[in-house]
């Protein structure tokens, strides 16, 4: 069950570009990251122009994206080429940006975490227990 978070600074996007984005980011999750795509939530923060600085400078545009994912559900491979995808996804939504484009992903422990009021490992426990059964 990932959750992803983009933010953007500069001219607003096309509500049509925005769920583009949104649809881009959860299959590059699913893809790369072999997560459930209905499981994945996307949003997409958008700050007006000028409200990002590179190196103390206000920049016309810039983004980012960070996810949160199950600690120790993807190998470093993995987690690069989508760090790498993701990178080029915003790129290609904003344009060039003069401040680096950052992708972060944040693995977060089983116990610390999950939705709709269970914790990934209660979930994971209970598959297990249904198997046993």
């Amino acid at each position: 069950m990932p959750l992803v978070q983009i933010t953007l600074s500069g001219p607003p996007l096309a509500p049509d570009a925005i769920a583009h984005l949104q649809r881009e980011a959860t299959r590059l999750m699913a893809d790369i990251l072999g997560k459930d795509a209905a499981l994945t939530v996307v949003s997409v923060t958008q700050l007006p122009l000028g409200a990002s600085s590179a190196d103390g400078r206000a920049v016309p545009t810039s983004a980012s994206l960070q996810a949160m994912i199950t600690a120790g559900t993807n190998s470093a491979a993995e987690k690069a080429d989508f760090i790498f995808a993701a990178k080029s996804l915003l790129t290609v939504a904003i344009g060039q940006s003069q401040a680096p484009v950052y992708v972060a992903l944040h693995e977060i422990p089983a116990d610390s975490w999950g939705y709709d009021g269970e914790t990934q490992a209660a979930r994971k426990a209970g598959q297990l227990q249904g198997e046993a059964a």
